[in-house]
C-alpha cells in the first residue's frame, strides 16, 4: 500500500472494517485442518515473499471491537500507527485483538490515553461506524480481505502487487 501511493500521490487510501465472521459465524480452529494447511500452503510462503512477519495466531477472536479501536484511533490523528500496532500484535505475537484490555494497551503504548479507548469501546461508540462500512463492502459484493476498491467501480481481492493495483486505478481513471 505504502508502495502505491508513493508512486500515486493522488491516491487516497481508505481503511475500512470487515469482519471475516461476525457474529453468529463460528471462529475457525487455528490447530483444525483448514487453517494450518492454508497457512502453510499461502499465507507463510506469501508473508516469505513479501518480507513480513507472520505466524498463526492461537486463537481467533472476533474483530469488531478491533475495527471499533481503530476508528477510534482514526479520531485521534493515529489509524496507520494503531492499525499497524494491532496487526503486530495479531499476527506477530498472537494477542487476542478482541479483548479491550489488549486493545487499550496498544494505543497505550502509542501515547494515546487507553483509558479513553476503552470507555469508548465500553459505550461502543463507533460500532455504527464498523456495521456501516460492512454494509459498505456487503453493497459492493465483497466478501473477503483484502479487498481494494476504485472509486466504487472496480474491485480487486486477495493480496495484489502494486502494478495490478496501478492497473485498477488507470481502469478507473480511463
Amino acid at each position: 500500500m505504502h508502495a502505491l501511493v508513493r508512486l500515486e500521490p493522488a491516491v487516497e487510501v481508505v481503511w475500512r472494517a470487515f469482519e471475516l465472521r461476525p457474529e453468529p459465524v463460528p471462529t475457525l480452529d487455528p490447530k483444525g485442518d483448514y487453517l494450518q494447511s492454508a497457512w502453510k500452503h499461502s499465507v507463510y510462503p506469501l508473508a516469505e515473499r513479501l518480507g513480513v512477519k507472520m505466524r498463526l495466531p492461537p486463537l481467533q477472536p472476533r474483530s469488531r471491537l478491533a475495527h471499533q479501536a481503530a476508528h477510534w484511533a482514526r479520531g485521534q490523528g493515529r489509524f496507520e500507527d494503531y492499525n499497524a500496532a494491532v496487526f503486530r500484535a495479531f499476527f506477530e505475537r498472537g494477542e487476542d485483538i478482541g479483548d479491550m484490555g489488549i486493545l487499550a494497551g496498544l494505543a497505550a503504548e502509542l501515547g494515546l490515553a487507553g483509558d479513553a479507548l476503552r470507555q469508548a469501546l465500553e459505550r461502543r461508540e463507533f460500532e455504527q461506524s464498523v456495521l456501516e462500512d460492512e454494509q459498505t463492502a456487503a453493497t459492493l459484493g465483497l466478501r473477503g480481505v483484502p479487498a481494494f476498491v476504485a472509486d466504487r467501480k472496480a474491485a480487486l481481492s486477495g493480496v495484489q502487487p502494486v502494478d495490478s493495483l496501478r492497473k485498477l486505478i488507470e481502469q478507473v481513471r480511463a
